[in-house]
């Protein structure tokens, strides 16, 4: 496993792809941040990063699937799928290995943004009038957001050989697992079970870790979630191999 991670990070970092796509999430990121005045920490009046973990979301529906639709789609394209698959490893390693990698590459990309943190605690009426509990709490809430949409971002990689292809199914799959529930949940023959139907998604429980309360539940989903899609990837594997 730790080949074929190491494997993927040298692929990505030697690549332009993972540099663009992390730095163009950075750039439009600091644009709403600190540029455009509806979503802007300075219109706020008060010290927040409200609107970072609030956009997030949406910028990882593109973000992760740019970086994940290479994983495996690449590897059928250009025909080396069959050289790893011959090689002294498991399915689970490779899926686990080009999983963690593509969770790594998020990881950089979200670790530039810990300035946004530093300045508004400093550019506080008040030196660190932050709530520093509900902004630990959002990056958690947020890594395992990201963690969930490359488990479903290496799932669509390992249905298709187009990575074009891997990228739109993707971006769809993170857009409906994270507010399809809720806009299911409002139709009016479900509201006898429209909390239920929006336990489902992925943004009730990402809410819900975002106001700095690591509930068990919470947790149970992300884990369950990310576990599910990566058990369908490692079976298809195994269906491709034999």
């Amino acid at each position: 496993m730790l080949s074929i991670f190491n494997k993927e990070i040298s692929g990505f970092l030697n690549s332009l792809v993972a540099y663009i796509t992390i730095g163009v999430f950075l750039l439009v990121m600091g644009l709403l941040l600190w540029v455009f005045p509806d979503s802007s920490i300075l219109e706020y009046g008060y010290a927040g990063l409200d609107s970072l973990f609030n956009t997030a979301p949406y910028l990882f529906m593109f973000l992760i699937p740019a970086i994940t639709m290479r994983t495996f789609a690449e590897e059928s394209r250009e025909g080396t799928f069959e050289l790893l698959a011959t090689r002294p490893l498991t399915d689970w390693h490779i899926v686990l290995g080009k999983y963690l990698a593509s969770l790594m590459i998020v990881l950089f990309a979200l670790l530039p943004t810990l300035i946004y943190y530093i300045t508004v605690y400093h550019l506080g009426a008040v030196k660190g009038n932050i709530d520093t509990g509900a902004v630990i709490g959002s990056y958690i809430g947020l890594f395992l957001l990201g963690a969930a949409f490359v488990s479903i971002g290496i799932f669509a990689s390992a249905i298709t050989n187009n990575q074009i292809i891997a990228f739109t199914i993707a971006v769809f799959l993170c857009f409906f697992c994270f507010i399809g529930f809720d806009s299911i949940s409002q139709l009016l023959s479900l509201q006898t079970v429209d909390t239920y139907i929006t336990a489902l998604g992925i943004n009730e429980h990402y809410q819900s870790i975002s106001r700095g309360v690591l509930d068990t539940r919470d947790l149970v989903y992300f884990l369950s979630f990310i576990a599910v899609f990566l058990v369908i990837t490692k079976t298809i594997l195994g269906g491709r191999k034999w």
